[in-house]
């Protein structure tokens, strides 16, 4: 049996945001292909962590800048080595590679953080976006240390091989792996007459949610709340700061309803998902949650970026508000192009993110390099450089910060 070992920036929390559930898709993988699953994590566990015992999957708290991790890793032995974003292999891959070198080690970027990050900027600066940064040294360097990276986002795949000319050996598409919608499931959705209101969802510790919640607030329902009588705007999300808080006011018909504890079922309630997104990366959550409770939804071209291969989408794509403002209004009024949109919102889940569609090929791709790792690696000898004693600035500054805690005198 192969053993997985997955290292995380922080313990899943599925409720909270789609990276969550996104890495717990990968470990149901391969617990489903027969591997003895890991956890490992230094941050704390929070009330909405995922309880792990309920499952096939063992978990370990381990401290960051300690050799204590070096004799677990070493101990274990894992087959493949899972990061769940680049700042966990930054903080711990080359304490794999010193321990288990013949271990497959794997990043899951979750989405591109210096796209994210690039497109904010320009955003908030209204200048042009500008991927050659800092934080993109940063994470293209943990992609080319790594044997295998997942990408999550086709645009994503087509920005690091036509701009930063990376090895396509050494990245694979693997979006999120959903359960197909089948006959049953959709008859089951509720209709347009048994749905009300608009919602918006998203974690706020991302600043793309919070920024759409704004734009929500001071520019498309001021124009909109005059033109659906009646009808109100609630706003789900993990950790809402006081500033969000702020921004609940029942007597304009807006109002700031916390977390859901599930996503698909408070989704499913409402007509239509309204989501004017200004910037971001990767493929949002919120999004194949819609498709999942038969929810169509108003978004921009950031929002439906990679998920729909330029054919129809699953309700409206608008960038200007008025146009936004108009594509809810007709969606949330005419029953006819609301069904329309919510059945292309299975067909699009079911051609683009069934899990039989991509499971057996990504464990094929696995196990094909695991059965010749060297020559894998040949490919990607700029990675091997990386690697290098000379360019581990990580390693060594996580060994400074080993002995100044070790030699810190006692008070």
């Amino acid at each position: 049996m192969q053993r997985v070992l997955f290292i995380g920036l922080v313990w899943p929390e599925p409720t909270s945001s789609a990276a969550g559930w996104r890495i717990l898709q990968l470990m149901e993988l391969f617990v489903n292909a027969g591997a003895a699953v890991t956890f490992a994590s230094a941050a704390s566990q929070t009330d909405y962590s995922y309880p792990f015992d309920k499952h096939n999957v063992q978990t370990r708290e381990i401290l960051l800048n300690d050799p204590s991790f070096d004799a677990f890793v070493a101990e274990l032995q894992p087959q493949i080595v899972v990061f769940d974003r680049f700042v966990s292999e930054e903080q711990y891959g080359w304490r794999v590679r010193a321990q288990c070198a013949d271990s497959l080690c794997v990043l899951d970027t979750e989405d591109l953080h210096f796209v994210r990050a690039a497109r904010q900027e320009a955003s908030s600066k209204g200048i042009p976006v500008n991927y050659h940064t800092d934080l993109a040294k940063r994470e293209i360097a943990s992609i080319m240390r790594c044997d295998l990276s997942l990408i999550i986002s086709s645009v994503e795949l087509n920005i690091l091989d036509k701009e930063f000319h990376v090895p396509p050996a050494i990245l694979y598409y693997l979006p999120f792996l959903e359960e197909p919608i089948d006959v049953l499931t959709q008859r089951r959705m509720r209709g347009y007459q048994d749905r009300e209101h608009l919602m918006f969802i998203g974690n706020f510790l991302h600043e793309p949610n919070w920024k759409t919640v704004r734009i929500l607030k001071e520019q498309v329902w001021p124009k909109l709340k005059g033109l659906l009588p009646g009808v109100q705007l609630h706003i789900y999300g993990a950790y809402a700061s006081q500033k969000v808080q702020q921004l609940h006011q029942p007597k304009d018909r807006f109002y700031i309803m916390n977390r859901a504890d599930d996503a698909r079922a408070t989704m499913g309630k409402y007509r239509v998902l309204v989501a004017p997104i200004p910037f971001g990366a990767g493929v949002k959550g919120k999004f194949i949650d819609a498709m999942q409770s038969g929810t169509p939804n108003v978004t921009s071209s950031i929002g439906a970026e990679a998920m729909y291969g330029g054919r129809h989408w699953n309700g409206v794509i608008a960038d200007d508000i008025a146009a936004f403002v108009d594509a809810v209004v007709s969606l949330y009024t005419s029953e006819k192009r609301w069904a329309a949109a919510q059945a292309t919102g299975v067909t699009l889940l079911n051609e683009n993110f069934s899990k039989e569609l991509f499971t057996d090929s990504f464990l094929a791709k696995i196990v094909c390099i695991l059965e010749d790792l060297y020559a894998h690696r040949r490919i990607n000898f700029m990675g091997q450089i990386l690697n290098s004693q000379q360019l581990n600035s990580s390693k060594y500054m996580s060994l400074w910060i080993q002995e100044k805690t070790r030699n810190k005198p006692l008070s």
